[in-house]
């Protein structure tokens, strides 16, 4: 599976080099009958992406030299640039752009309610995130530099390919805008989570036996060995993501009731949670730890995980939420530069450049946090397996006995 998943992986990719070189060619040859403006709709969205770069490079910046700031802003500002792009969207003034205002607006309403309920956690997750990425070895950053880089001239590479397709808009071209949309989400997330195998391992041992481990080689040993775990978690993780969140709205939704609407509610959460076993993140710190197939990595991690004691205590860490946040308001902020740019110059382009531009800052800020949440992992799975280690503090039994006090 993991030899097929690679060859999948790389076929896609080259498939995608293919189409988007073809579409360019047809979108300069045909793009001049169906009035495409291409300096209205290049420019805005490829500012976005430079943009998305940039910003990516702020976040990785913020989060090393203040953790605690970094946590404040994701979980503060988030809200607040995502209540910007839904007003942007309402003043678009289409049947789409409202729907999508709408649904943008009320989402940041329940990101503020969310940041006021877990505001006593930020001081555990600055803590966490502040000792599990201390002193990072220089290249890590070189690396994930090196990867944010590699995103923004791929995204520019799949918005060429897009501009070609939108040039032409026949009934097809929708089909390959849809193929290319999905080309850039499993492209990044394999090179985000390339980088969570290699940082993992790299802080794994750090933790562990408080050795350093070379960068460039641990990114060989990723990129030789390990890539087609690292495909196929890029396909399970998000998809089991999408699942078990799910889940926990209905079962939030359903709380004690036993009306027909909500009677699977718990069945289906138990099967959410079931499949979390087969396929979770931090199965990445075990693939590069020991190079185990990503499913036999996960279950293995998350019965170390159980047998600790730590399921609830990671359960309710903010890391991996602060992280989604940091991407969500990298892609509102590129939402907003190319939104704003084409609805001044071109408005008809507006709802389209600014889904494009959101979705290609939320991945790139995703990438770019990515060596933070592996270092967590990192930290969580090398004090499940041992405790003891004189290496650790008492930032995680602190945390724990707060939690038990809590439910007494």
């Amino acid at each position: 599976m993991q030899k097929l998943f690679l060859i999948l992986f790389l076929a896609h990719l080259l498939s995608i080099a293919i189409l988007v070189f073809f579409l360019n060619i047809r979108g300069l040859l045909l793009g001049h009958r169906h009035h495409f403006h291409p300096r209205k709709w290049y420019l805005p969205l490829l500012t976005a992406t430079a943009c998305g770069g940039l910003v990516s490079f702020i976040w990785q910046w913020i989060t090393l030299c203040n953790p605690s700031g970094a946590i404040k802003i994701a979980f503060w500002v988030s809200p607040l640039l995502t209540c910007a792009v839904g007003i942007l969207f309402v003043l678009i003034g289409s049947a789409a752009s409202l729907a999508l205002g709408v649904i943008a607006v009320v989402f940041s309403i329940i990101q503020s309610l969310y940041a006021c309920w877990v505001n006593p956690r930020f001081n555990y997750a600055t803590r966490v995130l502040s000792v599990s990425t201390a002193s990072p070895p220089k290249n890590t950053i070189v690396m994930v530099i090196l990867s944010i880089t590699i995103a923004t001239l791929y995204s520019c590479l799949l918005v060429s390919g897009i501009g070609g397709a939108t040039a032409v808009g026949t009934k097809i071209d929708l089909l390959f805008i849809s193929v290319i949309l999905i080309s850039l989400a499993w492209s990044m997330q394999v090179l985000k989570n390339t980088l969570q195998v290699t940082v993992a391992r790299i802080r794994y041992i750090q933790f562990v036996c408080g050795a350093e481990m070379e960068v460039q080689v641990a990114l060989r040993d990723t990129i030789k060995h390990l890539m087609g775990s690292v495909c196929i978690g890029s396909v399970i993780v998000p998809v089991i993501t999408i699942i078990r969140g799910l889940a926990r709205s209905i079962k939030l939704i359903a709380g004690d009731t036993d009306e027909f609407l909500f009677s699977c509610a718990n069945c289906y959460s138990d099967v959410a949670s079931t499949l979390v076993c087969y396929g979770n993140r931090w199965g990445f710190v075990q693939v590069g730890v020991s190079s185990k197939g990503f499913v036999q990595a996960s279950m293995d991690t998350w019965e170390t995980i159980k047998t600790a004691g730590l399921e609830q205590l990671i359960n309710s860490d903010l890391t991996g939420v602060f992280c989604f946040l940091c991407g969500i308001a990298g892609g509102a902020i590129c939402t907003l530069v190319g939104g704003t740019w084409t609805l001044a110059i071109h408005k008809s382009y507006c709802t389209e450049v600014s889904i494009y531009a959101f979705l290609i800052g939320y991945f790139m800020c995703r990438i770019a946090m990515a060596w933070p949440q592996s270092c967590v992992s990192a930290y969580y799975f090398a004090y499940a397996e041992n405790s003891e280690n004189p290496r650790f503090d008492s930032t995680i039994p602190g945390r724990i006995q707060e939690l038990q006090r809590y439910q007494a």
